[in-house]
């Protein structure tokens, strides 16, 4: 049985609790006098009025970090996809998230699923995968509108998973394998086109180095011919005044007419040597006055040495 005393303490520290509270420093707590809003206590150490004030509500002032399950969503192409993500939201306003609000959490998470869908049916399944950082800032300004009397603050959403439905993966697999084997398609068309290209400009400037090498060749050789005319016409030109200047001289005309007549008689002979036909002039007068034109040139070779 309890004595007086005992009932006595123990009233003493019922009293005692009621009285006092220590308010962590990752807290604020929310007093209520007789049912009505009193203050909102800050971390530290406070005095209550027993059996008039309580303690309300007890709220976490970190940030906090509320998962977001999976919900199911259809993009704007018409594709099912599941979607879940997280939000990271604080409390600001403690007595309008204890009053605002039943739930600030579940309210939060909510609205995360609610907006979440609706982004995302404003989106491509594609475009759901390329601009994830601007669906999460468009997600965390509608659920920051929302909110806003809550006396919360939601800092940011982060999209984890964007899962497609297993024939939507089949799909894109099939999409994805048939965009490699077009891509391999045009990279081989393009050596191969590449290397025609190479082929063709190879020959092109083969046939340029020949044709240049061909005209060279006819060049030089054109030269070559030019100069050999040029030096055999120099020589003629040469001998002929050479000759000439022979033929001035006292006695070069017998010499040059003895010298043709040698020259005459040896083609001639050399005619009748070796021809397989027998050579005889047509015109025996001309054979005649050929003798009389080599008498008189013996003559005069013969005159020319007694005046020697």
């Amino acid at each position: 049985m309890l004595t007086p005393i005992t009932i006595l303490v123990l009233i003493i520290l019922f009293v005692l609790v009621k009285t006092f509270v220590v308010v962590p420093m990752r807290e604020n707590v929310v007093v209520e006098r007789l049912g009505k809003f009193r203050a909102v206590l800050p971390p530290g150490f406070h005095f209550l009025i027993p059996f008039f004030d309580r303690i309300a509500y007890r709220h976490d002032m970190r940030e906090q970090v509320i998962d977001v399950s999976g919900q199911s969503c259809i993009t704007r192409d018409n594709i099912q996809v599941e979607v879940d993500g997280l939000v990271y939201l604080q409390v600001l306003d403690p007595e309008q998230a204890s009053y605002g609000i039943e739930d600030y959490r579940r309210a939060g998470i909510n609205l995360a699923q609610t907006t979440m869908r609706a982004e995302i049916g404003k989106l491509t399944l594609g475009q759901s995968f390329s601009e994830r950082e601007v669906l999460n800032e468009t997600i965390v300004e509608e659920i920051d509108k929302a909110s806003d009397p809550w006396g919360i603050k939601v800092l940011r959403y982060e999209l984890r998973n964007i899962t497609p439905s297993s024939n939507v993966i089949h799909t894109l697999e099939k999409q994805m394998e048939a965009e490699r084997e077009k891509r391999a398609e045009i990279t081989r068309a393009s050596a191969e086109k590449e290397a025609t290209i190479n082929i063709s400009e190879g020959e092109r400037q083969e046939e340029i180095n020949l044709s240049e090498g061909e005209k060279q060749r006819r060049i030089n050789v054109a030269k070559g011919r030019a100069e050999a005319i040029s030096i055999i016409a120099e020589a003629t030109a040469e001998g002929t005044r050479l000759i000439a200047a022979a033929v001035q001289k006292e006695g070069g005309s017998a010499a040059l007419e003895m010298q043709l007549v040698e020259e005459y008689i040896e083609t001639v002979s050399q005619i009748a040597t070796e021809a397989s036909v027998s050579v005889v002039p047509l015109e025996l007068a001309r054979v005649k006055g050929f003798f009389d034109g080599l008498s008189k040139v013996t003559d005069g070779i013969t005159l020319e040495k007694g005046r020697a």
